[in-house]
């Protein structure tokens, strides 16, 4: 099927007169079964009902990330100053909420220290990335690099994403500032920096999310995504450029990894006429894309990935997942209308 039909058949999902025929394993729908959506072995149901809440006491804005905590909660951050992080079980209830000092609430990273649950919070507004308790409490806050020679201020400084090595140590994505790549120790002392803006192998545009990878217990590693470059990198501990892997018309938010494999959120379909084209991306353990909720089943031609695109307007500019104990998955989403998360049952 054309591009083109692909488009204007999406865009007839609202209007519920899509069938199973016209997108075959991508997308199955009928006025009286679930919608189905994803390839291969990665299928989910859809749940649009899921974590719904009164607007009036527990709003929203952006849906930026969501975490899975020890206790098996979900946790999600939004940028609304009435509530910034909301705690739900699985199942989509209410259980608490916290924050209202966090306008560019941005990226969620789960932080175990000695069998207590720690948040770590960038805020592209406040310039900062901050560690709370799982409650909000603050345990530290750190500004801006200014000794590394790379910022000549803080509004320079505009963290979007961090993720935290066994040890303690984690690092910092600045992905809508300068693009660099920041280490720090457990205590929030600056190790080392790398990156920066560019489109060379070892610096970046867009560096939204990042991710450690230590699924080879042997050679653990960075993985960090270039969005505007629709290329997912790989570096080293220390910081050196290793390998990319390019994902053509997807524009990949943070790498999540759950068991062998990786998955994403898409913000939006790089040709798309629509902004909120976006959809779902997941890999294997051998880099291969192997399922896209939301969007074309992935072929690979002389082994290139093929342009990936939406096919089904169910998402808008989603900007992070979440994958539980179950297998299912929990979709935040940005700039949708101030919607909350999707969940998505694996069938």
């Amino acid at each position: 099927m054309s591009r083109r039909k692909f488009l204007k058949q999406s865009s007839l999902l609202s209007l519920g007169v899509l069938t199973t025929s016209m997108y075959g394993s991508a997308f199955s729908f009928n006025a009286n079964s679930d919608v189905i959506i994803g390839h291969n072995s990665h299928r989910y149901k859809v749940d649009m009902a899921w974590g719904n809440l009164d607007v009036s006491k527990t709003p929203v804005k952006d849906c930026h990330e969501m975490v899975q905590d020890s206790k098996g909660r979900i946790v999600l951050l939004t940028n609304h100053t009435k509530n910034n992080v909301i705690i739900y079980d699985k199942s989509g209830k209410f259980i608490s909420s916290w924050g209202t000092e966090y306008p560019g609430g941005h990226g969620l990273t789960l932080v175990k220290e000695n069998g207590e649950d720690f948040l770590l919070i960038t805020d592209y507004e406040r310039h900062q990335v901050i560690k709370t308790t799982i409650d909000g409490k603050v345990v530290f806050e750190i500004n801006y690099p200014s000794d590394t020679g790379k910022y000549n201020d803080k509004s320079e400084f505009k963290p979007t994403e961090t993720t935290v090595l066994e040890n303690g140590d984690f690092y910092v994505a600045d992905g809508y500032g300068n693009q660099y790549i920041t280490h720090y120790n457990h205590k929030g002392e600056l190790l080392n920096i790398f990156g920066g803006r560019g489109a060379e192998d070892d610096k970046f545009l867009n560096a939204h999310g990042i991710c450690y990878d230590n699924r080879d217990k042997n050679n653990p590693s960075l993985l960090i995504s270039a969005r505007e470059l629709n290329i997912l990198k790989r570096f080293d501990l220390k910081g050196n450029y290793l390998e990319s892997v390019p994902v053509p018309g997807a524009l990949i938010c943070r790498p999540v990894i759950h068991k062998n494999d990786i998955y994403f959120a898409v913000l939006k379909s790089k040709n798309a006429p629509n902004s909120d084209s976006g959809f779902l991306l997941i890999m294997n353990d051998r880099n291969e894309v192997v399922s896209c909720p939301g969007a074309t089943a992935p072929s690979y031609t002389n082994s290139k990935l093929e342009e990936l695109y939406q096919t089904v307007r169910l998402f808008q500019h989603p900007h992070d997942v979440c994958i539980d104990d179950d297998e299912n998955m929990y979709v935040a989403q940005w700039n949708s209308g101030q919607t909350y998360p999707i969940k998505l049952i694996r069938v």
